[in-house]
């Protein structure tokens, strides 16, 4: 498992756009399971939507390609490397997010190349499916 100080050791993103909490399970190069907290105190929910906060879907795909990201950054040929969200397809919303929602992010890469890799996300609140989408990445 890791915590937020090994994951802003792999990940460039910090606060407010830092969105993976906790990572359970990691397979670098494979798959990644990893947790985002959804609190009533983050900023975006002053303007989404005052009195009905939902956590954005494009905010669920940032979590799920930065969980994705996690997997790539900890292949030692990676390490070091910044993986950018290079392309989402077939992306589905299912669920609304909620404040007080804990995102589970399922992500398992299915291809990788010299500086890209490909993969598919899904995001669930419980056992519900929230969110999914193919995900590109590319590494530079």
């Amino acid at each position: 498992m890791l915590e937020a100080d090994e994951i802003m050791r792999i990940l460039p993103h910090r606060y407010p756009m830092l969105m993976v909490d906790r990572v359970l399970t990691l397979t670098p190069g494979e798959q990644v399971v990893a947790i985002k907290n959804v609190s009533v105190n983050e900023a975006i929910f002053q303007g989404h939507f005052p009195g009905n906060p939902t956590f954005p879907g494009v905010l669920q795909l940032e979590a799920m390609a930065q969980s994705g990201a996690i997997a790539l950054l900890t292949l030692p040929a990676f390490k070091g490397k910044t993986a950018y969200l290079g392309g989402i397809k077939k992306a589905k919303f299912r669920k609304m997010v909620r404040p007080g929602d804990t995102l589970r992010l399922e992500v398992t890469l299915d291809k990788l190349i010299a500086n890209a890799g490909i993969g598919h996300g899904k995001a669930y609140v419980g056992d519900t499916l929230a969110a999914s989408a193919e995900l590109t990445f590319a590494i530079q």
